[in-house]
C-alpha cells in the first residue's frame, strides 16, 4: 500500500492508495508517461521532493560511511593491539587529527552524494534514466556483463580524473584534502573535497542515462566501491603480512598500491586496475622495494 504525505508520494507497489473526504480507500491508477515504472518489481516513483529525497539519501549514505569505515577501523586498530602499543605518541595524534579532518570532509562528500542519487530519482521519474527491474531468464548474462563494463568505465574515467586533479592548477580545489593525512585510515575512504565528490558522482549520473542497468547492478557497482574505497586505505601496517600485496599490485589496485600513491603521489592513479597505470607509465617500476619503505614511520 502506498501513502500520501502532503505533497509527496513515497515508492509503493503498481497502484497508489489514497483516501476520500469520505475515508473511503479509492485505487489511483498513475499515469506511464508522468510516472514511470520499474515495471519488473511494479513499483512507482510518483511526485518528488528534490530535498527530501536528498536528505533521506544523504542519511543513508552517512550511516553507511560510518558503519563501514568504523566498522573496518575497530578490527584494523582495536583488534591488533600490538600495533597500537607500537606506535608513538607524536604518530596516534597526527592519525587523530587526520580522521577527524576525514570525517568532516566525508560529510560533504556525502552531502553532494546524496543530490546526485535524488538527481537520479528524478530522472527517472521523468523518463530520462535506463535503470530497470524486471530481468528475463535469457538476458541474466547481462547482469554480468554490464556490472563489469560500468566498472572498466568508471576505473577510466577515475584514473584521468585523478591524474588531473593531481596538476598544479588543479590540485588545491579537487583533491588536496584527500591527500591531507599521508598515512590513511578507513576514514578516508571518502574524503574528497567537494568539488572531486562532485565530479565522480556526476559520472554514475551520467552512466545511468546511458547505459542499461539493472538495479542490483546498480547497487553491486556502488557496494564494490564502498569496499573498495575502505580496504585501500587501510594502512600497510595494520595488514597481516601474508595480505598478497605483491599479487594485488599486478592486476588489480590493493592497499599496498594504494599506499604508495599517498606516500608518491607522481604514481599509482587507478581505482580498481592497474592497467591504465601500466599502459601511461605511472606504475611504480620498482613497487616491491617501495612497498616495504612505505611501511617505515612517518
Amino acid at each position: 500500500m502506498q501513502h500520501y504525505c502532503g505533497r509527496f508520494w513515497v515508492l509503493i507497489p503498481s497502484r497508489l492508495f489514497t483516501k476520500t473526504a469520505a475515508n473511503d480507500i479509492r485505487i489511483i491508477q498513475p499515469s506511464p508517461q508522468h510516472y514511470p515504472a520499474f515495471d519488473g518489481i511494479g513499483w512507482t516513483w510518483a511526485e518528488h521532493s528534490f530535498g527530501g529525497d536528498s536528505l533521506v539519501f544523504f542519511l543513508i549514505i552517512l550511516a553507511r560511511y560510518f558503519l563501514a569505515a568504523g566498522g573496518c577501523w575497530y578490527l584494523v586498530r582495536v583488534c591488533r593491539s600490538r600495533v597500537k602499543s607500537a606506535s608513538s605518541e607524536l604518530q596516534n595524534r597526527r592519525i587523530r587529527d587526520g580522521i577527524h579532518h576525514d570525517i568532516r570532509l566525508s560529510v560533504l562528500s556525502a552531502a553532494v552524494f546524496a543530490m546526485a542519487a535524488a538527481a537520479m530519482l528524478w530522472l527517472q521519474a521523468h523518463g530520462m534514466t535506463r535503470l530497470y527491474a524486471g530481468v528475463e531468464p535469457n538476458n541474466r548474462w547481462y547482469l554480468g556483463v554490464s556490472y563489469l563494463t560500468v566498472l572498466i568505465l568508471q576505473d577510466t574515467a577515475f584514473y584521468f580524473a585523478h591524474r588531473l586533479f593531481h596538476h598544479p592548477v588543479l590540485y588545491a580545489l579537487f583533491h588536496r584534502g584527500h591527500h591531507r593525512s599521508r598515512r590513511p585510515t578507513p576514514w578516508t575512504s571518502f574524503a574528497f573535497d567537494p568539488p572531486e565528490a562532485l565530479v565522480q558522482s556526476l559520472f554514475l549520473v551520467a552512466v545511468v542515462m546511458v547505459i542499461p542497468l539493472h538495479l542490483i547492478t546498480l547497487l553491486a557497482v556502488l557496494s564494490t566501491m564502498t569496499v573498495w574505497a575502505i580496504v585501500n586505505h587501510v594502512d600497510l601496517d595494520y595488514l597481516p603480512r601474508r595480505f598478497p600485496h605483491h599479487w594485488l599490485g599486478r592486476w588489480v589496485i590493493g592497499p599496498a598500491h594504494h599506499a604508495l600513491h599517498h606516500h608518491r603521489s607522481s604514481v599509482h592513479f587507478g581505482l580498481y586496475f592497474t592497467f591504465w597505470d601500466q599502459v601511461c607509465s605511472t606504475h611504480d617500476a620498482d613497487y616491491s622495494t617501495d612497498l616495504n619503505a612505505s611501511a617505515a614511520p612517518i
